[in-house]
């Protein structure tokens, strides 16, 4: 084997060893400050934990969407996909949710979603919509009828460095 090559190989296993062992290993330190809070979602329409208010449900005809509000927002971020589900309404005793809103390709730089969005497949900064369990676009409001129990719908941000899925309406949930 050639001096160059030895030299070469001795260099990427110094450069690798020194990367790993610069990594944060299980919250121990390793060259990392502090550790910075986590992504928090929320919304100024109505409390975390607390009852949606009436005029975000079924009650309303074409009911808005709620304002949300995200903070904390991991470097490096492209899009976000927020999904709202009620995880306790398994329907026709299948192990799938209840999907109440999806929407994906959330640019990077939004810090939140406007109340009332217009059920469009598309908005103008490229945020898309995709069909609810009825098949519509857009957000369909919380519609547990009186007799049941209260359910916990749950609303999910998940953000991404890359855009791996297709920018299409048409997008179902997997």
């Amino acid at each position: 084997m050639s001096k160059q090559r030895i030299t070469t190989i001795t260099l990427m296993v110094a450069l690798i060893t020194g990367a790993t062992l610069a990594q944060d290993k299980a919250g121990k330190g390793g060259g990392r400050g502090p550790a910075v809070p986590g992504m928090a979602l929320s919304s100024p329409d109505f409390q975390d934990g607390g009852i949606i208010p009436d005029k975000f449900t079924q009650v309303v005809q074409n009911a808005p969407s709620p304002k949300l509000e995200w903070t904390n927002v991991p470097m490096g971020t492209v899009s976000f996909v927020l999904i709202f589900h009620d995880p306790d309404n398994a329907m026709q005793r299948m192990p799938e949710d209840t999907l109440h809103w999806m929407v994906f390709n959330i640019p990077g730089t939004a810090r939140g979603l406007d109340g009332g969005q217009p059920a469009t497949a598309q908005l103008p900064d490229g945020t898309i919509q995709a069909k609810n369990v009825r098949g519509g676009v857009g957000y369909m409001g919380p519609g547990n009828q009186a007799i049941n129990p209260y359910h916990h719908y749950t609303f999910e941000l998940r953000w991404t460095s890359s855009c791996p899925w297709a920018r299409t309406p048409r997008a179902l949930r997997s």
